[in-house]
């Protein structure tokens, strides 16, 4: 029981799932959402691992992982790191009123399996100031730790899931609220953040003028065979997030030496 509801109802009223509100909208938008680039997978019965075969996608560049959030409840990882998922973010909260309920069974899990992970935030920026909801994405499980095994937390930006597509915002007030938001982060963890988005929603709601893409690694989603246009301030990403199908599936833009680089704050 959460607040005295069931936990999964708890989860369907109060969060919002990574990447919902960008397939919501742009297959209205586009109609291209649909996930065309991987092998469909029914998540039921594990193939056997080719370590050798996993290993040496990861060396050239082909590093593939997950995100997750309540509405996964309790993830088989040891599934998934036989899938070849190498890393893996966790929702920690959204807004500043609303914990994961799954989030230690999935942060923990997904590390004791080996893979290097981090955690999420969705921001409503409506609801309170960016440097607010910083400070309780990093008090309730989005810090970061120069492990070698803690990627620097992301901050979630999409579709408003309960009003105006820019959560009420001009272009320059919702640059100014995601600027304290990663201000403060690197204050509390030493660490600017992820920033994850869609071209599209960015756009719309953000533009340019801004000087993210000097400081903050991309995390773009985009349901196709290839990354296409990114936002404007960007000129490379981190990770793509390609599809949804069964599961958040991402890549990261780099090898596995990388990755750990990135976790090691390099």
């Amino acid at each position: 029981m959460v607040d005295g509801m069931d936990i999964d109802a708890y989860v369907r009223k109060y969060s919002t799932e990574m990447g919902s509100q960008i397939r919501r909208v742009e297959r209205r938008i586009t109609r291209t959402v649909p996930d065309t680039s991987p092998p469909k997978d029914s998540g039921n019965q594990p193939r056997r691992d080719n370590r050798k075969q996993t290993s040496q996608r990861q060396q050239r560049g082909d590093v593939r992982g997950i995100d997750v959030s309540g509405w996964q409840k309790n993830v088989n990882w040891k599934y998934w790191w036989k899938k070849g998922k190498r890393f893996a973010y966790v929702k920690a909260t959204e807004g500043t009123g609303y914990k994961n309920p799954y989030y230690s069974q999935q942060y923990n899990g997904s590390r004791r399996v080996g893979m290097i992970r981090g955690a999420y935030h969705f921001a409503l920026p409506n609801r309170s100031s960016g440097g607010a909801q910083a400070v309780y994405f990093v008090t309730n499980g989005g810090g970061w730790t120069r492990d070698g095994k803690t990627l620097p937390g992301a901050l979630d930006l999409e579709w408003n899931p309960y009003g105006p597509a820019c959560y009420g915002k001009s272009k320059a007030g919702m640059r100014a609220w995601i600027k304290a938001f990663h201000d403060t982060y690197e204050a509390r963890t030493g660490r600017w953040p992820v920033i994850y988005t869609s071209t599209s929603w960015w756009s719309h709601c953000v533009g340019g003028g801004h000087a993210f893409g000097k400081t903050v690694p991309l995390w773009v989603a985009r349901y196709s065979s290839n990354v296409g246009a990114l936002p404007p301030g960007w000129n490379r990403y981190t990770f793509w997030q390609y599809s949804s199908d069964p599961i958040d599936q991402n890549k990261f833009n780099g090898n596995h030496t990388r990755l750990r680089a990135l976790a090691n704050g390099r």
